[in-house]
């Protein structure tokens, strides 16, 4: 696990990223997400909360140029379900859990974003919060060797949280040109107890020349309260 932060540490830009893990003391469910940036469009964000949601928000409107994949709900709430997730998916998720179809039926329909020649993959994580028997799932839209003909949809799904372990994906394996797409199953890395600690934690293994803003929630394994913490390079 420690090697693990360390090569996300040494990778200058791994893009946007999902952790998705329990606390070492049990007591809380966790989400992670980060946004990174190189130009300045990207750069151009923050995090704001809007009730139980997040959603990402231009911190000088004039600069910004195209919102099209900038600017979307990246957290929601809806009931038990707790979604996290790159891009406008997010919408796609909910709208679909509120018919009473799933997550992968949902995603489905969606594809890697188009921003041809990155084909940046969408990533998308969801809890099931249960007092008993909570679960979560990961996945993963992307092409293969950046070829717009090929999709390649990956679906991971955890029946259990083990204390002080998350599972980690994220859309880039590094920088490059064009940016070569994550080509792994999510790793494992470890978190803290606390909501601070662990967006401290996470927001220095970032490359600080190119993160944007980080998020982290907790949600009580017992109640379903959460909280949100959140961290912005720009404030």
């Amino acid at each position: 696990m420690h090697e693990n932060e360390i090569r996300l540490r040494e990778n200058s830009y791994p893009g946007r990223g999902i952790v998705i893990g329990k606390t070492p003391d049990g007591k809380n469910l966790v989400q992670v997400y980060w946004i990174m940036g190189r130009s300045e469009n990207s750069r151009n964000r923050i995090f704001v909360r809007e009730g139980d949601s997040v959603k990402t928000k231009a911190y000088i409107e004039s600069k910004m140029t195209d919102p099209s994949l900038v600017i979307y709900y990246p957290m929601r709430t809806l009931g038990n379900n707790h979604i996290i997730t790159n891009g406008d998916q997010t919408d796609t998720i909910a709208d679909f859990l509120a018919e009473n179809k799933t997550f992968e039926e949902a995603l489905l329909t969606r594809q890697f974003e188009p921003d041809q020649p990155n084909c940046t993959p969408r990533i998308s994580g969801i809890i099931y919060f249960d007092a008993v028997h909570p679960s979560f799932s990961l996945s993963i839209l992307k092409t293969v060797n950046n070829n717009d003909k090929i999709q390649n949809k990956e679906f991971y799904t955890y029946d259990e949280f083990e204390n002080g372990i998350g599972k980690c994906i994220h859309t880039y394996m590094g920088d490059g040109n064009p940016l070569p797409s994550f080509d792994a199953h999510p790793y494992t890395v470890t978190l803290e107890n606390d909501i601070g600690a662990t967006a401290e934690k996470y927001w220095s293994l970032l490359n600080t020349d190119n993160r944007v803003s980080l998020l982290v929630k907790f949600i009580d394994a017992a109640t379903g309260a959460f909280d949100i913490r959140i961290i912005n390079r720009f404030n």
